[in-house]
């Protein structure tokens, strides 16, 4: 497979730079895998599409206010960071603009001195393992300092930093939204519920690599970054007592995905346990567990763009969103939704 086999024209204008309102007010395509149809809905009738005794399962990290602009100690030159991954209690690894100005011993101060961060290692393609150093609490800090850190693709400001939250967000750690998981109300999960289809979480810390472009033009050559998930016994038995009784698992967004992939690759049955997967899902592969996807409209080439190809097909996968485009469907991290069935 080639990188360029996940190619499609998308224009500019298509691009999502700010959230509808309300969230489940944005558009979803619901795609039927068996025929092909495709149909045009809005987010709010997603309970038309799920039966009493399904199971959504959504990822409940939270994204943190991981960018923080600052200045080099000494030359006063403007820098920033984006926090990827804490590796300890005060040691990050970071991506650093401009890292040419960032080389190991380099102290970046924050706050009029708040905080400060030491380069102690740089790391390929601009990466900088730091240590912070502060007086008080680091969340607090990093609260007060830091800003939420929206895709690059995104140019304007967002006025609220919650709109970059689900509003079933609770574990701290992402540097990026799960981003399907945007367009649900309280009120459209208590539509859900009611109807008797049930919302099962699991947790996974979205990294810098979902923005990553593979620029390897073999597919198989592009190396996977990583990225830290749980899953709990609580939810393991609550999705098997789904499948148990006939009923149906959608996973909602990508991330879900991965972690129920990465928790069934051995036997193809679910196992309880938290770690680092690097899973790269491509046409081919084998899925288990999930009967449907949640997702969003994602970048040309991109590994999402991939692993959406694997669960419905690629020539299915690029036809939607050549439907989408012409439809002007909006796009990537604010814009609209898919449901494959």
């Amino acid at each position: 497979m080639k990188t360029s086999d996940f190619d499609y024209a998308l224009p500019q204008e298509l691009i999502a730079q700010h959230p509808v309102e309300p969230r489940d007010h944005s558009r979803m395509m619901v795609c039927h895998r068996d025929t092909g149809l495709r149909e045009h809905k809005h987010f709010y009738n997603l309970p038309d599409f799920l039966r009493p005794g399904d199971v959504l399962v959504i990822n409940n990290t939270k994204v943190i206010p991981a960018r923080l602009f600052g200045v080099r100690e000494g030359t006063g030159a403007k820098v920033e960071l984006l926090l990827l991954k804490r590796e300890s209690r005060d040691v990050w690894e970071t991506l650093a603009r401009p890292a040419k100005r960032l080389r190991k011993g380099a102290i970046v101060v924050f706050g009029e001195g708040a905080l400060r961060a030491q380069i102690i290692e740089e790391l390929p393609e601009g990466g900088r393992r730091v240590r912070f150093m502060y007086a008080g609490v680091f969340e607090e800090l990093l609260d007060r300092l830091g800003n939420m850190p929206l895709p690059p693709y995104i140019h304007e400001q967002l006025e609220d930093k919650n709109r970059y939250q689900t509003v079933y967000a609770k574990t701290e750690g992402s540097a990026a939204a799960p981003t399907a998981g945007l367009h649900f109300t309280p009120e459209l999960m208590q539509r859900i519920t009611d109807k008797g289809a049930a919302f099962v979480p699991l947790l996974l810390h979205v990294g810098l690599g979902t923005f990553r472009p593979v620029k390897e033009e073999d597919v198989e050559k592009h190396i996977m970054h990583s990225e830290y998930y749980e899953l709990t016994q609580s939810a393991v038995e609550a999705i098997e007592a789904c499948k148990a009784r006939g009923n149906r698992v959608f996973a909602v967004g990508t991330t879900s995905v991965r972690v129920l992939q990465t928790a069934a690759q051995k036997d193809g049955r679910l196992h309880a346990g938290s770690g680092w997967t690097d899973i790269f899902i491509t046409p081919g592969f084998t899925f288990h567990v999930m009967d449907g996807l949640i997702t969003n409209f994602h970048l040309p080439q991109s590994t999402l763009l991939m692993l959406i190809s694997a669960w419905m097909g690629r020539e299915q996968a690029l036809a939607a969103y050549e439907e989408a485009v012409r439809e002007r469907y909006r796009f990537f991290s604010f814009g609209d939704a898919m449901l494959i069935v």
